[in-house]
């Protein structure tokens, strides 16, 4: 199956690069281009991509906003989004994954890590750049409860819907940008029994996907030191 990609990106070298890292895989196909955000928001909503790789700073409208008006919570059927920036702790980046974006990753990362992106918001499942992941995420929950802009997030009093011994173990490991596949590996379990951890933690805390896990894990002081 072939994953397709909106690229909205503001500067026309840099969205070439990224179809050419793209266009590399057997399995990718950049089915458009877009210039700013409202070109992003109009492309995204007429073809429906699998996947779409936003940046941060874009004329008439930025990632925030465009993230919000494709992925929000008020969506009734959102799209994937995964930010694409220069920047590694940033009030942007707080606020995209804040409003749905299912991951961010450094321009400067290396082709692999945008190639997993993409493939792993396209299976439902989220990647951040690991270099940043726990600096990200301090600084997700690090903004006062009644700061502009602060989202309360799903999910309480962790007490309310306890999860199990080995539920706790997986949402450890997604607060420090684990993969499935790592945690699988770490834990000597099957990919098929973390993803069903993964779902059921989802449906305890209310939380739509692993970046929202792993900030309320930051948040619940569940990640660990």
């Amino acid at each position: 199956m072939t994953i397709s990609v909106l690229l909205a990106d503001d500067q026309p070298m840099a969205r070439s690069g990224l179809r050419i890292v793209l266009e590399d895989q057997p399995d990718i196909e950049v089915v458009a281009e877009a210039s700013d955000g409202v070109e992003a928001v109009e492309l995204a909503r007429q073809l429906r991509p699998d996947v779409c790789l936003v940046d941060i700073r874009m004329p008439r409208m930025d990632g925030i906003a465009v993230t919000r008006t494709l992925a929000g919570p008020d969506v009734a059927d959102p799209l994937r989004v995964v930010i694409v920036t220069t920047f590694d702790v940033d009030e942007y980046v707080y606020g995209a994954l804040r409003w749905g974006a299912v991951g961010f990753v450094l321009k400067d990362a290396g082709p692999t890590l945008l190639v997993e992106a993409v493939r792993a918001a396209h299976v439902g499942d989220a990647l951040v750049s690991p270099s940043v992941t726990v600096r990200l995420l301090r600084h997700l929950t690090a903004s006062p409860a009644g700061a502009p802009g602060r989202k309360s997030r799903p999910g309480g009093d962790p007490a309310a819907r306890p999860l199990s011994e080995r539920e706790t173990e997986v949402v450890r490991e997604i607060a420090r940008g684990r993969t499935n596949l790592e945690i699988a590996a770490e834990m000597f379990i099957s990919l098929s029994t973390v993803k069903g951890h993964v779902a059921a933690v989802q449906a305890k805390l209310g939380l739509r996907n692993r970046v929202e896990i792993a900030a309320w894990a930051w948040e619940h002081g569940v990640a660990g030191p």
